[in-house]
């Protein structure tokens, strides 16, 4: 047997550098960069990096040595190896000037098709689901985008055309749960097949070129190239999953590009926005949409197998809670101003059942006017308008997105216009990482008057258990005491009680007797005893016991050593890492904290001011 020399075997013949990977595939670097991104292949970090060189000490880039033995047998890279000669080829004839034949080579122009990839990396639909995040997120982000050097208008316009779709399958399904608003943009995050999606909409404003080219346009068109496919796959199969026409009957300037679109951007951006104000059609119509629609859970059976498990009681609110919210803005009719962002809060209103209009000189796809006097709310995002109509609340547009995380329509008295608004709470923040984390002082008022809320329900029940526990008692009949009683058990029953009560009184005699004979040192002895029993269980005042903060800090210090020493010294890295993540979130907290009272300060100092003023 041949003896096997040094890196021949073990971790070293495990991964392989990006050179020996581009000589093996035969692809320049933006080829095999472009390969990884649609198979899902990325660099990979080794154990130890010096035996995965082969003894080199310097940094480079490896991939695990089966990945690139897998994009082998890849037929994309066939296309990619066609491009290559494509590029040749058309070079020769412009330079030949030949351009009938450069003609005829265009018309032949090698395509590629990433459809079996998609099939391959999301085996089910629901793995599809699950990695939706960051494809909504990058395909909002580019449907903002104009023509750029890589990135063409017709790509924006289709992640456009499938960001408006897979709006409408929320708004159809009614599967949004949470919003919020931040510097980055609209954070929305629904409920699909029983999957959590969080996705970003940016804000939108006219794209401005930038001076220096800080991000790789080039390199997020691929990314968009592979999710395009895999959006469409979704909504296709979100369309037809939930008995709905697909491709869905959406005004033609988000399918074909008109010159007045493409030269205007807030046509193009308005278009859109229409889009999301119309109602879908449906394959199935009569009694079989009706039977469609039906798919909740039966409340009635759940009711009667909450008694049995908790969980099952959980659930069960759970449910009641989230059909509540789906119907929260039922019966409400929406106005929104030209000055307010229309987009987010059409696809809020429209997700919870509510219906919404704006200006239809301004903004086409509008459904009824201002002057409409069955609009309940007109949303307004300016300190006065001339005109006001008394039916309906003037409000400000984050009383729409307060409403959908307090799962609850809120008193508009603190959103009417000109008001200072109530803090905007994030509803990712999770109840139950409470430690290190900075809680404001608004969330915890919340949270203390939902506690309240649960208590006063608790005792309710309890209350009502106990009056019909009394009227139980009130219910069963009372024996009189001149009638006799007639079943022999209870007349044994009654025998047994007086035997009971002649025992005991013959014990009593018995002990008073043997007191009355004993001495009087002995009684006064047994006096002292029940005194200092007596002394002992008595109810004494508490005394203040003064904590050295130097001491506790001293002590929790020790203790963090000590922590430390009984670690094991290959968890000794994760111990530090857990520890800087422990001291990262203080330093953060305090952070805030100390912002907060900084803020606070300064307004107290703003009424001190008006109220001199005033005065």
């Amino acid at each position: 047997m041949r003896k096997l020399k040094k890196y021949e075997s073990g971790t070293a013949t495990h991964y392989v550098t990006r050179r020996q990977a581009l000589n093996k595939l035969q692809l320049s670097l933006n080829d095999f960069r472009r390969l990884c991104i649609i198979k899902g292949i990325y660099p990979r970090e080794p154990k130890n990096r010096r035996k995965a060189q082969k003894g080199a000490s310097d940094i480079k880039i490896l991939y695990h040595a089966k990945d690139i033995r897998f994009l082998l047998h890849e037929p994309i890279v066939w296309t990619l190896r066609k491009y290559k000669i494509f590029n040749r080829q058309a070079g020769r004839d412009r330079a030949l000037k030949d351009f009938r034949k450069l003609k005829r080579r265009l018309d032949r122009f090698p395509e590629m098709k990433i459809d079996h990839v998609v099939k391959e990396r999301y085996p089910t639909f629901i793995d599809a689901i699950k990695d939706l995040d960051d494809c909504l997120t990058l395909l909002f982000l580019f449907s903002t985008f104009p023509s750029l050097k890589f990135v063409p208008r017709s790509q924006s316009n289709l992640c456009r055309r499938l960001t408006v779709e897979f709006m409408h399958t929320v708004i159809a399904t009614k599967a949004l749960r949470k919003v919020f608003i931040s510097i980055k943009g609209y954070y929305f995050q629904a409920n699909i097949k029983g999957q959590l999606i969080t996705w970003i909409i940016p804000h939108y404003y006219p794209f401005a070129p930038q001076p220096k080219e800080e991000v790789d346009f080039k390199v997020m068109s691929i990314f968009v190239e592979f999710y395009t496919i895999m959006l469409g796959f979704v909504n296709f199969r979100l369309y037809h999953g939930f008995n709905l026409h697909y491709p869905p009957q959406i005004p033609s300037g988000l399918q074909e590009i008109s010159e007045e679109s493409a030269k205007n951007e807030n046509i193009f951006v308005s278009e859109r926005i229409a889009a999301l104000n119309m109602d879908l059609l449906k394959t199935v119509t009569g009694e079989d949409a009706e039977i469609a629609e039906e798919d909740d859970l039966d409340m009635d059976l759940l009711a009667s197998t909450s008694g049995q498990s908790e969980n099952v009681h959980k659930f069960r609110e759970d449910a009641m809670e989230e059909k509540k919210l789906k119907t929260l803005f039922k019966g409400l009719k929406f106005f929104i101003n030209r000055e307010v962002p229309r987009e987010p809060l059409v696809f809020i209103i429209r997700c919870f059942g509510g219906l919404v209009s704006w200006d239809k000189v301004l903004f086409p796809g509008a459904t009824f006017d201002e002057s409409d006097e069955t609009i309940t709310h007109q949303i307004v995002d300016r300190p006065n308008l001339p005109k006001q109509y008394i039916s309906r609340d003037y409000i400000q547009p984050q009383w729409v997105f307060d409403c959908v995380n307090r799962r609850s329509l809120l008193p508009t008295n603190q959103y009417f216009l000109g008001v200072p608004l109530p803090p905007h709470l994030s509803p990712f923040t999770s109840s139950d990482e409470t430690e290190n984390v900075y809680i404001p002082p608004e969330a915890k008022a919340l949270k203390e008057q939902g506690s309240d809320e649960e208590k006063e329900a608790s005792d309710d029940e309890s209350s009502s258990g106990e009056d019909d526990a009394e009227s139980e008692e009130e219910e069963k009949p009372q024996v009189k005491p001149g009638k006799k009683l007639k079943n022999k058990n209870e007349q044994n029953k009654s025998e047994k009680s007086t035997d009971a009560q002649l025992e005991r009184a013959y014990w009593q005699e018995r002990q008073e007797a043997d007191q009355e004979d004993l001495p009087d040192d002995l009684q006064a002895a047994k006096e002292k005893k029940k005194e200092e029993m007596k002394q002992k269980m008595a109810v004494k005042a508490g005394e203040v016991h003064r904590e050295d903060p130097e001491q506790i800090k001293r002590q929790e210090n020790q203790e963090q050593r000590l922590q430390a020493r009984m670690v094991k010294p290959r968890h000794r890295h994760l111990f530090q890492k857990l520890l800087r993540d422990k001291l990262g979130k203080n330093k953060e907290r305090r952070i805030l904290e100390n912002k907060r009272r900084r803020i606070d300060d300064e307004k107290k100092q703003q009424k001190k001011k008006k109220r001199k003023v005033e005065n």
